[in-house]
Parts: structure tokens; sequence; C-alpha cells
């Protein structure tokens, strides 16, 4: 697991309590002497480049992990040698939750740009949880989320309801975050899009070029631009119900 040199790491040093990320991954509302505290236990780690792991399959579990800045994908690889993209987690999101009851990691976390982490040692993190209202029911609630977004995968739905939830969803993860829901970066490949999507990659093309005729989006490499995100809301609100 890579680590900041000491020099790096006292630029990028910053108290939980300032951070534009705090009120995606702590409980709204912490403040003060408990902010302090957390902030005493978090371990800011990287840069990590695109393509090094965070964690592997097998890895010990020691810590949760919030994104700090960039990108990741969470995927496994089947006795075939397949791989499986369970998700892409941006800043403010956490990585590792799976681990917790078996102790070890269940999945491989790797980089899709260059990123960094904020380390949260569990067995700190769990005591703290006793002492400071509503975080452990912050990180039930992210379980809980984790578990409501691969549950909904598995319906029966369409290619374009699928990459029109993908789409929005994106759209959404960047307004909380102070960015355009409307103009971003796709960090992930077609290929993994269709992966975590259960569709072929074909189809996945097939269908941005689709949205780009239809005028909803258009796309320049891996730039996105919604031109009609009402319209991509109704495509899936199917699966939105479903998440309702």
């Amino acid at each position: 697991m890579s680590t900041l040199p000491a020099d790096v790491s006292g630029r990028l040093r910053e108290a939980c309590a300032v951070c534009s990320l705090k009120e995606l991954c702590l409980p709204r509302g912490l403040n003060g002497p408990d902010l302090e505290r957390l902030d005493d236990l978090v371990e800011r780690q990287g840069p990590f480049h695109e393509g090094d792991h965070l964690f592997r399959v097998g890895d010990r579990f020691q810590a949760l992990f919030a994104v700090r800045a960039g990108s990741y994908k969470s995927y496994t690889v089947d006795s075939e040698g397949r791989e499986h993209v369970l998700g892409f987690h941006l800043p403010g999101e956490l990585l590792g939750l799976d681990a917790i009851y078996p102790g070890r990691h269940l999945c491989n976390a790797l980089a899709l740009d260059t990123a960094t982490v904020c380390a949260l040692p569990y067995e700190q993190l769990s005591d703290l949880a006793g002492r400071i209202n509503g975080l452990r029911s912050q990180i039930m609630r992210l379980m809980s989320k984790d578990i409501a977004d691969n549950a909904t995968l598995a319906g029966d739905f369409t290619a374009e309801e699928r990459l029109a939830a993908f789409l929005t969803g994106l759209s959404e993860r960047f307004r909380q975050r102070g960015y355009s829901p409307t103009e971003f970066q796709l960090a992930m490949s077609r290929r993994d899009i269709a992966n975590y999507l259960r569709l072929a990659t074909e189809t996945v093309s097939r269908v941005f070029a689709r949205f780009e005729k239809d005028r909803l989006i258009t796309v320049d490499r891996r730039a996105v631009h919604l031109l009609d995100l009402p319209r991509l809301r109704t495509l899936c609100a199917a699966m939105n119900d479903r998440q309702s």
C-alpha cells in the first residue's frame, strides 16, 4: 500500500472540519471535538496512479477508505479469469465496507486515474462510533446503499434503461460534489461500463450512439454532455422506482 512522502503529506494534510467531502462520507452535523477525534485517526494515503491497487482480494481488512481525489473501480475475477466490475467510486465514497464481516477483502480496488484516499483504521473507527452520534448509522447507511445498488442491476431492464440510469446516477453524484451534473469525464472505459451494467461492450456503444442520435447526449471520447437530463430520467424511471 502506498503512503505519502513527508513533504507531500504535509501539503495535503487537511482537517475533516474543512474538507469539502465531509458531508458525503461523515454524518451530517458532525463538528467540534468529534471532528477532531475523527481527524486524529484518519491517515491520508496516495497518490495512487492509474492501475495501482488500493487492496486486493484476500488482503487482511484493516481500514475503510474514503476516496479523496480521483476514482476507483471495485472488481472480482472468477475461476475462469473473467473480470466482474462491482462498482465505481468517486470522491467522498467509501471502499472496503464488504470486508467488515469476513475480515478479508472480497474484491479488488483499482485506481482509474491519479487518486488519494483517507484511511480510517476500523478498530479505532468502531470504538469511536460508539461515542460519536450518527457515525455507526452512517456506516450502515452506506453499506445498505451498496446492497441496494447491486440488487437494482439484477433486475430485468433494457440496455437503454441501464445506461440511462448509469448516466443520471453519475450526474447526481457529480452534483453532490459541486461539479456540473451535465458535463463530466468518464474515468472508466466502455468495457468497464458494459461489464458493470451486465451488457456487451458493443451494446453499450450502440446505446451511446443511439442516445447521441436522439439528442440526449453528446460524447467526445470520455467527455460526456447530458443534453436532456429529464428525458434520461424518464428512460430509467422503473429502475429509480425500485431504488426509492
